[in-house]
């Protein structure tokens, strides 16, 4: 158990050790210090609240404890009234919006945990004495929907992006987009809008996708992470001994880092928490450290913030192969 340092939150799932990416005391099997050095980052921010992620997933519980405080709301909209108060034609889009039902509900009750699970490890609310903190306790979350119980369309996926990267023009501080989806369907329009949004300055974070290949070598990679865009940073799964996940995939080209993606403890919604695992829950670490970063150096371009992640890492073994960097997620 850790007592808590004037750096550290005071949630109980990340004092009883249960937060291992983030703090891995070596229980469980574990090896103490495979995680992202998340206290020693701490001590230099917690994360700033004008700092923005676009959660492009399934949805999230605002609702939830550990999120409510800590999702957007945009400042333009005026809830329930039915009109486009801002005029970015969408309305009542107070808290983002579902591209997948045409509405302004954003959360993911009913189809799935997924999205809900990816903003509490990025921006779970730290130090509120509940459940779980995430990597940047501070930032705020706008949840993006495009994502169902039986997946998602790609035009839906493009139409949210773009959205993001309107409001980023807008004057919204969105700087990272977490992408925890793939297919092996390539699009070029999928590609264009990735692109725009790195040109508005945004970095796109994605995960590497589950399949346990090489992403360099396959007939048939993951996308959207496996896209040449010069802002997408792809992320493959490790666990609680800095392992590769048996299902993670890998690529010294088209994969960049390893990230904590094994027996991960987030959010799920009905204020409840659950454990998963894959490269969907690895990415979101990597989306939280750049929050992070953008918290201590507003000015950072794309490239830097990307940059400097990938320069970051901690070099381990088991990802000198298989992935660019060849090291895995170091937040400090």
């Amino acid at each position: 158990f850790l007592q808590a340092a004037a750096n550290e939150p005071d949630d109980p799932r990340y004092l009883d050790g249960s937060l291992w990416g983030l703090t891995n005391l070596g229980l469980a099997g574990g090896l103490a210090g495979a995680d992202i050095d998340a206290a020693t980052a701490w001590e230099m921010t917690q994360g700033e609240s004008d700092v923005v992620v676009a959660v492009i997933d399934g949805g999230v519980d605002i609702s939830h404890p550990d999120l409510a405080p800590n999702v957007w709301r945009n400042p333009g909209e005026v809830a329930g009234n039915g009109i486009d108060d801002d005029a970015n034609g969408f309305i009542d889009d107070v808290y983002g919006w579902d591209f997948r039902d045409r509405n302004s509900s954003v959360f993911d009750a009913g189809d799935n945990s997924h999205g809900t699970q990816v903003a509490g490890i990025i921006a779970g609310r730290g130090d509120n004495g509940i459940g779980v903190t995430g990597v940047s306790w501070n930032s705020r979350i706008m949840p993006l929907k495009f994502i169902g119980s039986g997946g998602g369309f790609t035009a839906d996926a493009i139409a949210a992006i773009n959205y993001m990267t309107m409001m980023r023009q807008r004057g919204v501080n969105i700087r990272v987009a977490n992408l925890s989806w793939g297919s092996t369907d390539s699009s070029r329009f999928l590609e264009r809008a990735i692109t725009d949004a790195g040109a508005a300055g945004i970095l796109v974070v994605a995960s590497a996708g589950n399949s346990g290949v090489d992403q360099d070598g396959a007939s048939s990679p993951n996308y959207p992470s496996g896209f040449a865009a010069e802002n997408i940073l792809a992320v493959a799964a490790t666990d609680n001994r800095d392992r590769l996940a048996t299902d993670s995939n890998y690529g010294l080209t088209r994969v960049d880092l390893g990230a904590p993606g094994v027996g991960i403890l987030s959010t799920v919604p009905g204020r409840g928490y659950a454990v998963n695992s894959g490269t969907s829950f690895a990415t979101p670490f990597v989306s939280g450290v750049a929050a992070l970063a953008v918290s201590v150096n507003p000015n950072l371009t794309v490239t830097e913030l990307r940059q400097a992640i990938i320069a970051g890492v901690e070099p381990v073994p088991s990802l000198s192969s298989k992935t660019a960097s060849g090291g895995r997620l170091n937040a400090a």
